[in-house]
């Protein structure tokens, strides 16, 4: 059975976040780190090289894939931030359509800056992912 490679880390998250060369990138990983702090109860850690991630689950697959993975987490790309802030399942789509200016994959949502995103609305998504989580799969408390 595949085991997801990608793991936390010791790198320290501000050194990650200090090399962002767009200011604004800076400045929205900085309210994410707080707002997703606050959200999980739980510490940023590196995820991998290139992930920010707060708390973590273990998930199974029917298809026997599973891994751990972050509660909540975000990655400060070139071209977008990515959020991972939503179970991709049908039941928060209603939140995700009130979220504003985004694009979105299968469970990830891009967005160019925070302020093109209702912050309301990215808190009560986060809150609702958080509890599906806990729902569905097993939370690892550290």
């Amino acid at each position: 059975m595949a085991q997801n490679k990608t793991a936390y880390t010791e790198s320290p998250v501000e050194n990650f976040v200090k090399k962002i060369d767009d200011p604004q990138k800076q400045m929205d990983s900085a309210a994410l780190i707080k707002l997703m702090g606050i959200a999980t109860g739980e510490p940023a850690k590196m995820f991998g090289s290139t992930i920010i991630g707060f708390g973590q689950y273990h998930y199974k697959y029917a298809s026997g894939h599973e891994g751990n993975a972050p509660l909540l987490g975000f990655s400060p790309r070139k071209s977008a931030i990515s959020l991972y802030v939503y179970s991709g399942g049908d039941e928060h789509r209603h939140l995700v359509d009130q979220l504003g200016k985004f694009k979105i994959g299968k469970a990830c949502i891009y967005i160019k800056r925070l302020s093109d995103i209702n912050m309301e609305t990215l808190e009560q998504l986060m809150r609702e992912t958080i509890q599906f989580i806990e729902n569905t799969y097993t939370r690892i408390k550290e």
